[in-house]
């Protein structure tokens, strides 16, 4: 079992920067494939990114070319770049996690596959 504490959160002018990080705890880390979800106000969770356990990376539509997913297996983070911010991108990000025995994905964008979730933080972007 695996526990979910992500950091990095704040308030930014559209067209900044920030870096989410999401630290793992228990379980043996290189086994688990890793996603980042965000929920803005009055909308439905939705998937941002996904990195798997062989560090292949999926993206949404929205987060391509702008954000970018990675992993540090000996630290046991995973990072959430974000770049050229809009307002759009405002919510809370949630880090998720499932553990698996293949390297690749199955269903990356899927919330119901990600057994494990953090308490989220807050991201906000000024117009």
């Amino acid at each position: 079992q695996v526990q979910l504490v992500e950091s990095g959160g704040g308030s930014v002018q559209a067209g900044g920067s920030l870096r989410l990080s999401c630290k793992a705890s228990g379980g043996t880390f290189s086994r688990y494939n890793f996603g980042w979800f965000r929920q803005a106000p009055g909308k439905e969770r939705e998937f941002v990114s996904a990195i798997s356990r062989s560090a292949n990376t999926y993206y949404a539509d929205s987060a391509k070319g702008r954000f970018t997913i990675s992993r540090d297996n000996d630290r046991r983070m995973v990072y959430l770049q974000m770049d050229s911010l809009t307002h759009e991108d405002t919510g809370v990000y949630f880090c998720a996690a499932v553990q698996t025995i293949i390297t690749g994905f199955i269903r990356p964008t899927s919330m119901s596959d990600y057994d494990y979730w953090g308490q989220g933080t807050q991201v906000t972007v000024s117009s």
